[in-house]
């Protein structure tokens, strides 16, 4: 090849423009398909990864949280002795409150105030954060201790708070883990609850929970009357 041919060659390599390969996918995959996305961290269905609703400052949150399968009961003396630690030096941050709980053998209900979601979602980070490291340290273990997301349910009315106090602090009565009509469940905050309906006093020990401040939480569940002390919430009410 003569060097006028060689260089027209190199000349006209150096001007060629690189072209974009196209690319087809086959069809049936990627895009939006039932069954995609993240799935679940243990054997049942988790909680949706969707924008959680926003969060007015007056309405109080009903929180679910659930303990890694295989894990020892939540309601044995030494586990609630760990779990009401911290709950006592996290149950308030910020804009975030504790106001009353529940706690079963594998999971905890709660009910909560948070001036903002924001504030709701780190509260809840850091009591949980918390009540994970009492229990590794007792049980001597390292690792996750709560199973994927919190469930949570805004509570918009006097109505849905006077059902979710009933059901939380009623909760071990639904799973047959308290059967005593006479007395509090000494594994949740109803021993410091005032709004009972033939209960005995409430204990004078201090709270591991917060008190409320907004006006449903306070009072305006009142509107349709106490609670009794025997109430058996329904199974479908759990989330």
């Amino acid at each position: 090849m003569s060097k006028l041919v060689r260089s027209t060659h190199r000349r006209s390599a150096r001007r060629a423009k690189p072209r974009q390969s196209k690319f087809e996918f086959p069809r049936g995959w990627g895009g939006l398909r039932r069954g995609s996305g993240r799935k679940p961290k243990e054997e049942r269905a988790g909680v949706s990864h969707c924008t959680r609703a926003a969060l007015a400052e007056p309405c109080p949150v009903q929180v679910t949280m659930r303990v890694k399968a295989g894990l020892p009961s939540l309601r044995g003396l030494r586990e609630f002795a760990a779990l009401r630690g911290a709950m006592q030096a996290g149950c308030r941050r910020g804009g975030f409150r504790l106001v009353h709980f529940s706690v079963l053998s594998n999971h905890l209900h709660m009910i909560v105030e948070g001036s903002s979601r924001s504030a709701l979602s780190r509260g809840l980070q850091g009591l949980s954060i918390r009540m994970a490291r009492a229990l590794n340290r007792l049980w001597r273990r390292f690792g996750s201790v709560f199973a994927d997301r919190y469930h949570d349910r805004i509570l918009g009315s006097p109505t849905e708070v006077w059902n979710s106090l009933r059901y939380v602090l009623c909760n071990a009565r639904k799973h047959g883990a308290w059967t005593s009509r006479t007395r509090h469940d000494p594994f949740s905050s109803a021993s410091w609850f005032d709004g009972w309906r033939g209960a005995p006093a409430m204990t004078r020990a201090p709270s591991p929970a917060s008190r409320a401040r907004s006006w449903l939480l306070r009072t305006g569940w009142q509107l349709h009357g106490l609670i009794d002390i025997d109430a058996t919430p329904r199974v479908a009410v759990e989330k």
